[in-house]
């Protein structure tokens, strides 16, 4: 098997970003397919990895995105398998749904730009989450979330509004709400308009997102490497 990853694109107009980049520049070739446009591969078998990234969508919004039920059947192989995956944002609440736990709509705090994290104990030691270390400033943009884990998830972390941030299941399958693919300068493509509407600013979301960027880079950039060992790891066995 090569070392390549398969990444489910639930918003056209969000792909992998800098994490293709970073994975590509380990060795890792990145496959994205675009739910809305282009069909979903039957199974992972040809694959090493998985990336689900993320939509203004819930897990099971069939109706609005039938990708997402082939799309639930990989997750559920991951699972199975074990394979290193990393779900974010709805690609985490997917993972999450698929395996028994809940996500609900517009329930919670909203969370938009650069929102520190912290690690749980279990996150301390994880392979991939460890690179948070004492915490760290990531990128969010969410209003559903993940209200129960399944109940075999371990939680990686919390931040200061919302517990269920990162999660794993089995050794190599994670869940993440925030964005490492994501970076202070993609927050100028947000929707100024629909922000001012939740009583907030985007060039004060960017203005902090850019206070952080140094740190959040280096933080997500040590994410993907750790991820991408896990991959690599896998072709090598």
């Amino acid at each position: 098997m090569s070392a390549r990853v398969l990444v489910v694109v639930n918003s056209a107009a969000s792909g992998p970003r800098r994490l293709g980049v970073w994975l590509a520049d380990r060795g890792v070739a990145v496959e994205a397919v675009v739910g809305a446009q282009q069909e979903l591969p039957a199974s992972l078998e040809a694959y090493a990895g998985l990336v689900l990234l993320g939509g203004g969508l819930m897990p099971d919004d069939d109706d609005r995105a039938p990708w997402l039920a082939p799309e639930r059947a990989l997750a559920a192989e991951a699972i199975e398998r074990d394979l290193p995956t990393l779900g974010i944002c709805l690609g985490g609440q997917l993972l999450a749904h698929v395996a028994g736990g809940e996500v609900k709509a517009k329930t919670g705090p909203v969370e938009r730009g650069a929102t520190p994290i912290h690690p749980t104990t279990a996150g301390r030691q994880d392979a991939v989450l460890s690179v948070l270390g004492d915490g760290a400033p990531m990128i969010e943009n969410h209003q559903d979330m993940i209200t129960r884990l399944p109940s075999d998830a371990v939680l990686l972390a919390s931040s200061d509004l919302v517990e269920n941030q990162a999660f794993r299941l089995g050794a190599h399958v994670r869940g993440v709400q925030f964005h490492p693919e994501a970076s202070a300068a993609d927050l100028a493509r947000w929707d100024d308009a629909a922000l001012r509407g939740e009583g907030r600013s985007l060039p004060d979301l960017i203005a902090a997102a850019e206070r952080v960027d140094p740190h959040n880079t280096a933080v997500s950039r040590g994410l993907v490497d750790a991820f991408a060992d896990e991959v690599l790891a896998g072709v090598d066995a």
